[in-house]
């Protein structure tokens, strides 16, 4: 699998990511997750995406239980989140020092390593100064801890104002990637927060790149019993772009996936690789069959009219100030 540089940092991730939204730490669950490590590390894989609040920290138990029994630490790049809330607080986002430092070492201890290779802000969080959040982050590095560190679904000029900061003082760290949602049906970031970070020179992590899986087209002629759209876990999740909007988008890709004889979720996914500035796209699946599906999609390469006419149909409506 092609490796590409993470933005201005020391490491390179593999061009596709592993996701770990859905694992958990029963048996079955864990059973799954372990065959999905192993496959994807064998086709080359390196960047195993995670967050702390992913099944309530199961997630991140599942990634711990596998290292040095399924892969050894040294043959991937752990990145996990942190800053949402889940514990019943009234407060959702906090970035603040108590919060993330607690945060980090729960991590740790769950992930079952001494340090993590990217530690990304899960939200903004304006109720905490950039420079508390900042310097928690700063410290994390100083320690050991964390190796880098970068933001996660915020906008343009929140990722602006952070790689800003950082940049603005000799000494502290670079923020170094930007995880948001990206795929042909999710082309919003196109609008400010990716020029800002392709000027900023950030490695872009792409998030749900098959559309929360409506571009592989299981949704076409309606919602499988036993997909996500069908299921009231996932429902809300997967029909976000179950709209008019979006069908036509999938039966683009679906020609143009006929024409080449590939799958549509190859299509979608060899499109949001190979995007300007995108060091990684995230892939989920339930199990390895599914996961090596995704991974088929590394030795597909469009054909430039085939990308041309996919931005055409799934162009993001843009106005003033972009435009001006």
């Amino acid at each position: 699998m092609e490796r590409r540089p993470l933005g201005r940092s020391g490491i390179e991730v593999s061009s596709l990511g592993l996701g770990t939204m859905m694992w958990t730490t029963d048996e079955a669950g864990l059973e799954d997750a372990a065959a999905q490590m192993q496959t994807f590390v064998e086709a080359g894989g390196t960047l195993v995406d995670t967050a702390d609040v992913f099944g309530q920290g199961a997630a991140e138990a599942a990634i711990g239980q596998m290292i040095g029994k399924v892969v050894a630490r040294s043959e991937i790049h752990i990145a996990t989140k942190a800053g949402v809330r889940t514990d019943g607080a009234d407060r959702k986002r906090d970035t603040s020092r108590g919060w993330l430092t607690r945060c980090l070492e729960n991590s740790l201890r769950r992930l079952g390593t001494d340090y993590i290779d990217l530690w990304l802000l899960h939200v903004y969080d304006p109720d905490t100064p950039l420079e508390e959040t900042m310097s928690v982050l700063d410290a994390a590095v100083s320690s050991g801890k964390v190796r880098y560190f970068g933001v996660s679904n915020h906008t343009g000029w929140q990722t602006a104002r952070a790689t800003s900061y950082q940049g603005a003082w000799p000494g502290r760290v670079p923020v170094v990637a930007s995880q948001v949602e990206y795929s042909l049906l999710q082309r919003g970031v196109e609008r400010e927060v990716l020029p800002a970070c392709l000027a900023m020179e950030l490695g872009v992590l792409a998030w749900s790149p098959l559309g929360r899986g409506v571009l592989t087209g299981k949704y076409r002629f309606g919602r499988p019993t036993d997909s996500r759209a069908a299921s009231k876990q996932w429902g809300r999740f997967a029909g976000t772009y179950l709209d008019e909007r979006s069908a036509g988008i999938v039966e683009a890709v679906a020609t143009a996936a006929e024409g080449l004889g590939v799958s549509p979720l190859e299509v979608a996914l060899a499109w949001v690789r190979d995007q300007p500035g995108v060091a990684s796209a995230i892939v989920g699946a339930r199990n390895a069959t599914q996961l090596r599906a995704s991974l088929a999609a590394e030795q597909l390469f469009l054909p430039p009219e085939i990308r041309l006419a996919l931005d055409d149909v799934s162009a993001p409506t843009v106005g003033y100030p972009e435009s001006y």
